[in-house]
């Protein structure tokens, strides 16, 4: 960004006082334009012992498998951004369970909060957004394909722990977004 939101001044990037880092600042105005973190919602969403998993048909990481997440658009909770991605990806609808995990990504200023999640009814199908969705059974989940980082650990977290246990994940990712 090179020019305010507010005035169209030109930016200039400095310590605000009582900041502690560098900001875009508005040189006409004054206004200091910050640049937060981007949510990520979605669902771990479930079917009897099975999970719902979509293979991207977008970049990026397009033909790899993830979890029906997105990011969250002003204006919407987060437990309704989890709902609407999961029925952009996959056409599937959801009753939310609970927050089940939390996943920092400081690197690229990113932030997944999946929701644990009953599919309403076992219908479900590609979109514009996802080339394959399928119900998958532990033994049946592709670890070497899956998209992201984070998506990998919050499966994990779920093997590990299961949905009956009204805990929490919290994890941190670095390195690269892809594999």
């Amino acid at each position: 960004m090179k020019f305010c939101t507010h005035c169209a001044g030109r930016l200039r990037f400095a310590v605000p006082p009582g900041d502690d880092r560098r900001r875009a600042i508005c040189s006409q105005c004054g206004i200091i334009h910050y640049s937060n973190p981007k949510i990520v919602a979605g669902c771990l969403a479930l079917w009897e012992d099975r999970i719902l998993l979509c293979r991207r048909a977008i970049e990026p990481r397009r033909g790899y498998w993830t979890l029906p997440c997105g990011y969250m658009e002003e204006g919407e909770t987060v437990e309704a951004a989890a709902c609407r991605e999961t029925l952009e990806e996959s056409q599937a609808e959801v009753s939310i369970r609970r927050l089940f995990s939390i996943v920092s990504l400081p690197e690229i200023s990113q932030v997944y909060l999946v929701f644990l999640a009953d599919l309403q009814t076992p219908l479900f199908g590609p979109t514009p957004e996802s080339e394959d969705v399928r119900l998958t059974r532990q033994e049946e989940i592709p670890w070497d394909a899956l998209a992201f980082p984070a998506v990998e650990r919050v499966l994990r977290a779920y093997y590990k722990h299961g949905a009956g246990v009204n805990e929490l994940h919290m994890s941190s990712c670095t390195g690269p977004p892809g594999r």
